[in-house]
């Protein structure tokens, strides 16, 4: 009996010792992948840097709008564009020292920093864009599920609410619906995270309707398992590859969706230094201060770039039919 035991349990962990090792070698392949891959690298050098950015820049430099402004330094060229002589009028004009990198982006209407504007700027876009895209993929996921392994009316009801969500663009759906709860930070991000359930609704649905008459849910459906560990113990894992795809790109799409609704007054409310709402205030001033617009239009570019190579990368790296990448 002893013998008997001691054997299963052999047999156990060395299975158990197995499947480790397995995991952990599919997992070194796919770094080894992506690592390979020169637009994920870029990718995510783009996002770590945002990313990063964002995390230090209140350590790095406090911010507070009411009181890191400078009215003499109103709509300051960037410092590295001037002369010597006109920087040296400028640092008469406001009172302290300009060298040539004090203000690389330049100055706003009101005298403030616009370096240090985009850069907590990120924070607000990144937060609202990262938090918008899990609400939407933790609604959607979880309906999708629900409504490819449950089918029947319940399938119906869902693919009908996603089919009148997906009648209308996303923006335009956004702005309706900021319009109507009233313009604020928190209700653009309810708005996009809105707009954004349809995409994870499709996709899991459509892998679940493919996975859930599988030979492997079959046979733990006859080993007597429920519903919800079939789902979510057998099909959901299954599932991960498009939804951590969709989930990528999502992001660079919410904040590009962020912005857009700040420019039009929907979203953040100054002096909340929001790249959209940085745009349009530059957007008066174009003419005479062009680089109002210009830096954070560009941190919105790179950010969403960065974002939508890394979710190319990921669906390169999981597609088992895109091997040849490595």
């Amino acid at each position: 009996m002893n013998v008997t035991d001691s054997g299963g349990a052999a047999a156990s962990v060395g299975a158990l010792a197995g499947r480790t090792e397995r995991r952990r070698t599919r997992t070194q392949e796919l770094l080894r992948r992506f690592f390979r891959n020169p637009t994920g690298v870029t990718g995510l050098a783009i996002v770590g840097f945002f990313v990063l950015a964002s995390l230090l820049a209140p350590l790095l430099h406090p911010y507070d709008p009411t009181t890191d402004r400078n009215l003499r330094l109103r709509l300051a060229p960037p410092s590295w564009t001037l002369s010597e002589e006109e920087r040296a009028e400028l640092s008469r004009r406001a009172g302290q020292e300009i060298t040539r990198w004090s203000l690389p982006f330049g100055a706003d209407e009101n005298g403030r920093d616009l370096l240090v504007r985009v850069w907590h700027g990120g924070r607000i876009s990144l937060r609202v864009g990262l938090m918008a895209v899990g609400i939407a993929a933790v609604i959607g996921v979880l309906l999708g599920l629900l409504a490819g392994y449950v089918g029947g009316w319940l399938d119906t009801v869902v693919v009908w609410l996603v089919d009148i969500l997906l009648a209308f663009p996303g923006i335009l759906l956004a702005i309706a619906i900021v319009a109507t709860l009233g313009p604020s930070l928190t209700n653009a991000l309810i708005a996009i995270s809105i707009t954004q359930i349809p995409a994870y609704v499709r996709i899991t649905r459509a892998v679940v309707l493919g996975l859930r008459t599988s030979e492997y849910v079959q046979a733990a459906q006859a080993l007597g398992s429920g519903g919800a560990r079939v789902v979510f113990r057998h099909i959901f894992p299954n599932s991960l590859s498009p939804i951590l795809v969709q989930l990528t790109l999502s992001i660079g799409v919410a904040i590009l969706d962020v912005a857009a609704l700040g420019f039009l007054g929907l979203g953040a409310q100054p002096p909340n230094p929001e790249w959209g709402v940085m745009i349009r205030d530059g957007y008066r001033q174009f003419l005479r201060a062009p680089w109002m617009s210009i830096f954070p239009g560009l941190a919105i570019f790179f950010s969403v770039v960065g974002f939508n190579l890394l979710g190319d990368a990921i669906r390169d790296v999981l597609d088992p039919r895109l091997k040849s990448v490595s």
